[in-house]
């Protein structure tokens, strides 16, 4: 599993990538993190608002700064 960070890298995108973390070792998953701060890109995958997260290529939020809680329920 591949959970990607859209973002500039800004405190938002970075605290997103914590909670991020924080659920993949808390469920115990192998996933790999991915930032992407290449703005061409991050529009390519129809994101507009920062920060976003998608699972496996597939955007599942935008524009929020998600939970621990929120992201474990998107993974499991």
């Amino acid at each position: 599993m591949v959970i990607q960070i859209l973002g500039s890298g800004c405190p938002n995108c970075r605290r997103l990538e914590g909670n991020a973390r924080e659920a993949i070792n808390n469920l115990g998953i192998d996933a790999n993190i991915v930032k992407i701060q290449d703005m061409d890109a991050i529009m390519d995958m129809g994101v507009m608002i920062t920060p976003g997260l998608a699972i496996d290529g597939v955007v599942k939020k935008t524009g929020k700064v998600l939970s621990v809680g929120e992201i474990e329920e998107m993974l499991s």
